[in-house]
């Protein structure tokens, strides 16, 4: 008779446990709405380079596990060797990876690296394109640029969402010394975007300028009396500025001040929920030398 009883207290226990999970469940899902994205930026640092006790080796699980703890469903990372690229995508097993190397547009040097969710979106296009005046060419660099730059795009459809307009997607990294470079990059890839008129845009990166230089201005202001397709969504999320907003830490989790490097870009058809600087660190260290970024959005048309 005590077993009976204590099988059936289980059996209450369980179903309990089963209908307060259930409930929890459609909670989640009420509060997050189909339309909504989230989108993840990340300078992963070359895996290569010489970093005393902030190698690629030692950081590369604590990187994975950042990038899996904000689950985006866009990911651009920027300075992305090809064994970076593969350790990322070994670690997030349900997405698809679109990438190509800045050198010879394959395998050679580094890449922008995108990934994106394949449960969520079909591919519907997908390209590379130099920042320079001839961006068709895979190695090329122009103005006063130190190694050459590019781009990476996909063109997607979003099957979970209302809206039947697509998502073109742009990933792309600055260069570190050409001032001149990095404004005409900008609006290389402005008027580029400006193109896709039945599509929504996000754009990430790794720009090189902070918030008060040209190619800011370049990328976002209103020019030649035109506004321009992308907003910046941090400071749509955070209007006031603070100086808290770095995004270069040089390997030291307390560099939290300094210019925001890294952006996330949308057009007007998104909503900007909430707009984040990562702050994530063990034991004194970092998982990469830039804070990767995010942003929530929300589809608005």
């Amino acid at each position: 008779m005590r077993t009976i009883w204590l099988c059936a207290l289980s059996l209450l226990a369980g179903i309990a446990a089963a209908t307060l999970f259930s409930s929890d469940a459609d909670a989640d899902a009420k509060a997050k709405p189909a339309d909504q994205l989230t989108v993840m930026s990340f300078n992963v640092r070359y895996g290569s380079a010489k970093d005393g006790d902030d190698v690629w080796d030692n950081r590369k699980e604590f990187l994975a596990e950042t990038i899996q703890e904000v689950s985006p469903d866009l990911l651009g990372t920027q300075e992305c060797l090809n064994f970076q690229r593969d350790f990322i995508a070994k670690h997030l097993p349900g997405y698809e990876v679109h990438a190509a190397s800045r050198e010879d547009g394959k395998e050679k040097g580094e890449m922008c690296a995108i990934f994106f969710r394949a449960d969520r979106f079909e591919k519907l296009e997908g390209g590379h394109f130099w920042l320079s005046e001839t961006p068709e060419v895979p190695g090329s660099k122009s103005w006063d640029s130190s190694l050459p730059r590019m781009a990476s795009w996909v063109k997607l459809k979003d099957k979970k969402s209302k809206s039947d307009r697509p998502i073109l997607y742009v990933n792309t990294h600055f260069d570190h010394r050409g001032e001149q470079a990095r404004i005409e990059s900008a609006k290389q890839i402005r008027n580029w975007a400006a193109k896709f008129a039945d599509c929504d845009l996000v754009l990430t990166g790794d720009f090189n300028a902070g918030e008060d230089s040209a190619p800011y201005k370049a990328m976002f202001a209103q020019a030649d009396g035109k506004e321009s397709v992308f907003g910046d969504s941090y400071r749509i999320a955070t209007p006031k500025r603070s100086a808290e907003e770095g995004t270069f830490n040089g390997f030291k989790p307390s560099a939290t001040s300094g210019d925001r490097i890294d952006w996330i870009g949308v057009s007007e058809n998104f909503n900007v929920v909430k707009a984040s600087i990562l702050r994530n660190n063990r034991d004194g260290h970092t998982p990469s030398d830039h804070f990767p970024i995010s942003a929530q959005l929300n589809r608005s048309k």
